[in-house]
């Protein structure tokens, strides 16, 4: 028989990666929030604000996700504050319009309001979404078979970037306003982003086709951000469908990426440098934690991102507070970017989901 006490550790125990969730958000808080212009800073230190010339529009739509996985975590009105005030001012700072040159950038923005619209309600929110959702529908285009383009001054180069999460979107959209057209959108794009840009062979996901005007895939461009996008993709669909050929396609896709992507088929995510690249594993993490939660044999995932998130905490923070690098497994050093940071953030949170 259990006794009370060995019950009060299990809950503790079970509480362990809400509460370092909870640390990492703080950190994030303390270390990049910017008053002055209601957003984050892009790096920390950042002593004479010169790290606040550059706009990383879509650096700040994963920040905003952030704040409602921790909104979806604790309920605490701090995120909901916080939320109201960066959606005004990244509002104001892309010169009062939502849309922007980049598909990709535009797509993460509308599924982080999305989220934050379901979480709050604030009809602010879903206006946001609409209105970036029908510019990413221009993208599509016959270039390369169809696909979203990746950017609109190059209309004939698509990618993964640019498609996978316009599923993911789609599919959000249709289940929560019942438009059949959304689900439509979702399937045509998902179709031509199989068969484009994943290897029938093994599953690997590639991140684009025509970047150069001469037809050819980046096969060697081998990102964690490209296997996590299309694994969420299949999962949507799977979610509304019900047809398992989306499921083992997450499945397959997310065990191409541990064979070829972490040391010896298992372990570590790898470092993919800072920059935009920082937040390519954190986006992996996400989406993998998703998967972990719609399968039932889901020990072989969780066993990976357990001992990611258990090696970002034990060696790959700094010491002071939970300030994360381009490496999980080596503390940062020197300034921090916002992009390693939400990185870090990202998986933490999806660890404690999966608690």
């Amino acid at each position: 028989m259990i006794n009370e006490g060995e019950k009060m550790t299990n809950r503790i125990q079970a509480g362990t990666w809400k509460r370092r969730a909870e640390e990492a958000q703080r950190t994030l808080d303390e270390k990049f929030w910017n008053p002055s212009i209601d957003m984050y800073d892009i790096q920390t230190p950042c002593p004479d604000g010169s790290c606040n010339t550059i706009f990383h529009y879509w650096w700040m739509a994963h920040a905003v996700e952030a704040l409602v996985d921790g909104l979806d975590r604790t309920g605490d009105s701090f995120y909901t504050a916080r939320l109201r005030r960066i959606h005004q001012s990244l509002l104001a700072r892309n010169g009062g319009v939502w849309p922007n040159n980049l598909y990709d950038d535009m797509e993460w923005m509308a599924i982080a309001w999305l989220r934050a619209y379901h979480v709050t309600g604030d009809e602010v929110y879903k206006k946001t979404v609409h209105v970036l959702w029908e510019d990413i529908k221009t993208g599509w285009n016959d270039h390369m078979g169809g696909g979203i383009a990746w950017q609109k001054t190059q209309l004939d180069y698509k990618n993964t970037p640019a498609n996978a999460p316009a599923v993911i979107l789609a599919v959000r959209l249709y289940t929560a306003f019942g438009n059949h057209e959304d689900l439509e959108w979702a399937k045509t794009i998902y179709d031509w982003q199989k068969r484009t840009l994943v290897d029938p062979l093994s599953g690997f996901v590639w991140d684009g086709v025509n970047r150069l005007q001469d037809g050819m895939i980046d096969k060697d461009w081998k990102y964690t951000y490209c296997q996590g996008v299309f694994i969420g993709a299949a999962i949507e669909l799977h979610r509304v469908t019900e047809e398992q050929v989306y499921l083992a396609d997450a499945e397959r896709t997310w065990n191409a990426a541990v064979e070829e992507l972490t040391e010896s088929g298992k372990g570590l995510f790898p470092p993919e440098g800072t920059g935009d690249g920082g937040l390519f594993k954190g986006i992996l993490a996400r989406y993998a934690g998703m998967l972990a939660r719609a399968i039932e044999d889901s020990g072989a995932i969780r066993e990976v991102l357990f001992s990611n998130a258990k090696s970002l905490w034990e060696t790959g923070r700094s010491e002071e507070r939970a300030l994360f690098g381009e490496a999980w497994n080596v503390p940062p050093n020197g300034q921090v970017e916002l992009s390693t940071q939400l990185s870090g953030v990202i998986l933490i949170e999806a660890a404690a989901l999966l608690e």
